[in-house]
């Protein structure tokens, strides 16, 4: 692991708990994946290690991420996975969050821009479960972002109306990952965001498994949609 360099920080501006993954000594500039966490994880969960360490091994591509609300540094210290859990559940249903998190992900955005190892000009986003529900909004509404990898999401969530008017914001190429039998997202849910997805270029992948058992196939697919789609951003 030691060819991977992490670098943990906070955003200049705002303050925003950040993580970076690139290689080692790496000064020249190089794609850039934004991960959004799922619900109960944080910036530097196991889950969203192990998607970088592919995306920067696997695709020489630079990643990063950001504690989301009431998550990581921004939970009460000692609180457990569940009890973040449930803080998320209400905190979604109640709504309000989510302009909160586009400008903390802007924030972030723009640090990372004015670094060195970061190609400006090719930006994606990756981010199953949480990571669609305010990465949908992110991506709609960040120029920057070019290529997005979305699912285990759906309208059978509080705010589905929402959830459907953001995803008609999408216009960049998009692969959406759902689970028929996943056990928190209706099937249904999940199909009813890709279809209202407004990007010409976008494909819906099933894969088995509960909500949380991302497969080896499925992370694979993952990273080379990426990695292909940000082969194509013009220098």
């Amino acid at each position: 692991m030691d060819d991977i360099a992490r670098e943990l920080l906070h955003t200049k501006r705002r303050s925003v708990p950040l993580a970076i993954w690139r290689r080692a000594g790496l000064d020249t500039p190089r794609p850039l994946v934004l991960i959004g966490h799922g619900g109960s994880g944080h910036k530097t969960a196991a889950a969203v290690e192990r998607v970088a360490h592919a995306l920067v091994r696997q695709a020489g591509l630079v990643a990063a991420a950001i504690d989301g609300p009431v998550h990581g540094e921004r939970a009460p210290k000692g609180e457990t996975a569940e009890a973040v859990r449930d803080r998320f559940r209400a905190l979604w249903a109640a709504g309000g969050s989510v302009d909160t998190m586009v400008a903390d992900w802007t924030d972030a955005l723009n640090d990372l821009c004015a670094m060195p190892f970061v190609d400006a000009e090719a930006i994606a986003w990756y981010g199953l479960s949480m990571g669609t529900a305010y990465g949908l909004p992110v991506v709609g509404r960040t120029p920057r972002v070019r290529c997005a990898v979305l699912g285990l999401w759906g309208n059978c969530r509080p705010h589905g109306d929402d959830i459907l008017r953001q995803a008609a914001a999408v216009r960049v190429p998009v692969l959406f990952q759902a689970k028929p039998e996943d056990e928190i997202i209706t099937i249904a849910g999940a199909r009813a965001v890709f279809a209202a997805l407004g990007s010409p270029d976008k494909r819906l992948t099933l894969h088995p498994g509960e909500h949380i058992d991302i497969g080896e196939r499925q992370l694979a697919e993952a990273v080379g949609f990426l990695q292909r789609e940000l082969q194509r951003v013009p220098a």
